[in-house]
């Protein structure tokens, strides 16, 4: 008999707490979050975008030709997610902000137990109040509420649907829609076609083919103006090197002083989103267990995704709470740590950044305005190494019991 790990058991995950304590700390946080929205007047910017680009559906506006806010924000989502914000036109703006930020806050707690069902560590309701109220403060989560953003929403549907049980009925219908919402989710369905998931894959590739074809029925000239035009127009997303951007090409961007890296960051994307998935692939298949695998599979995915994006805003890590989870179930308590303390630090919004101060930091301030793509690099270097020491183990004869790599040494 292999001798148990200390991540064998879920008590060893969250300290036990009880549950009015856990229900009070949850009361806190969300009322201190409220507080400070109010102090700062959150114009939940996004939020206002969204309700527009419903009104556009439903007054037959330019869709693409209009922005909002004082910072000009325009639509860039496809056409299907514009169809899906019309109800966003039916309540008043002080109210549907209210709705927005009571299910995100019910979102972030699905996203929690939706993350320890991914690590195996299935948690109790005490820890799962607690460790909603700490995940608050994560930055990504903190800057998704504040901005009325819909990245946990996204992150929860794919999620749901990666970890149900293998032959679950419709598996791969919601990540489909995700990726018809905001495209970067389709990088899940290379996964499952690489990991030979091929029916899962193709249920997601039907669906996300499905919200295209919606879109063109209902909205015929945006779906043609955004497949054809806005689709390619990154900089209609925002700057690429303001340190809001913590893709490889924002690291790369403000490290080279250059507005736009162009082969200097498309090329290296390219090789990082091969070796990216190829290392997802390789960490599922290594494990001899689907399921199991996905522990590291999904969140090497999510992360080669958002370093290769050309824009993912800091709001876009929310995929750290899933890392944490994997972490936590690892055995990996000051590695979890100290990842949750680089999520919660934000170093580049400490740094000088107004105008184009992002592309004139010194050397020793790069790393402090990258911290998310910097941890993304270590997270896919440590695969290749633990899987690399797997290789090794199995041509020596020395293979684990059903031959896994154990989940603790996938990051050291």
């Amino acid at each position: 008999m292999p001798k148990r790990t200390v991540a064998s058991s879920p008590s060893h995950l969250l300290p036990s707490i009880p549950l009015p304590l856990s229900l009070s700390l949850l009361a806190v946080s969300l009322c201190s979050f409220a507080a400070l929205c109010l102090l700062l007047h959150a114009p939940m910017a996004d939020l206002l975008v969204y309700r527009a680009e419903g009104e556009a559906v439903v007054h037959g506006g330019d869709l693409y030709g209009f922005t909002v806010t004082e910072w000009r924000l325009p639509a860039t989502y496809p056409p299907f997610a514009a169809v899906l914000f019309v109800p966003t036109t039916w309540i008043p703006v002080p109210a549907l902000k209210v709705a927005f930020l009571a299910g995100d806050a019910l979102l972030l707690a699905w996203l929690v137990a939706l993350s320890a069902r991914l690590a195996g560590r299935p948690l109790p309701l005490p820890a799962l109040c607690a460790a909603t109220a700490l995940a608050l403060w994560l930055e990504p989560v903190f800057q998704t509420l504040l901005f009325g953003q819909i990245n946990l929403a996204i992150a929860c549907l794919v999620l749901w649907d990666l970890t149900r049980p293998p032959g679950a009925r419709a598996k791969g219908l919601a990540l489909g829609i995700a990726a018809g919402v905001k495209l970067t989710p389709a990088i899940f369905i290379a996964y499952l076609f690489l990991t030979a998931r091929r029916k899962e894959a193709g249920v997601a590739t039907a669906s996300f083919l499905g919200t295209v074809l919606l879109g063109a029925l209902l909205l015929p000239s945006a779906t043609a103006d955004f497949w054809t035009r806005r689709l390619f127009e990154t900089g209609r997303v925002g700057k690429a090197w303001i340190v809001d951007n913590q893709s490889l090409q924002g690291l790369i961007a403000r490290a080279s002083g250059t507005e736009t890296p162009g082969p200097a960051w498309v090329l290296p994307a390219a090789g990082l989103a091969a070796a990216g998935l190829w290392l997802a692939t390789r960490a599922g298949r290594a494990h001899g267990d689907r399921m199991y695998g996905d522990r590291w599979g999904i969140p090497l995915t999510a992360f080669t995704a958002l370093l290769v994006c050309p824009i993912s805003w800091s709001h876009h890590w929310v995929w750290c709470v899933p890392l944490l989870a994997v972490l936590l179930a690892a055995g990996r308590p000051y590695l979890a740590l100290t990842t949750a303390a680089l999520f919660s630090a934000r170093t580049m919004w400490l740094l000088p950044h107004a105008g184009d101060r992002d592309l004139h930091l010194p050397w020793w301030q790069q790393p402090l305005a990258s911290p998310y793509p910097l941890l993304g690099l270590a997270l896919l270097a440590s695969a290749a190494l633990a899987l690399r020491r797997h290789g090794r183990t199995l041509r020596g004869g020395g293979a684990q019991p059903s031959a896994r790599i154990s989940s603790a040494s996938m990051i050291r």
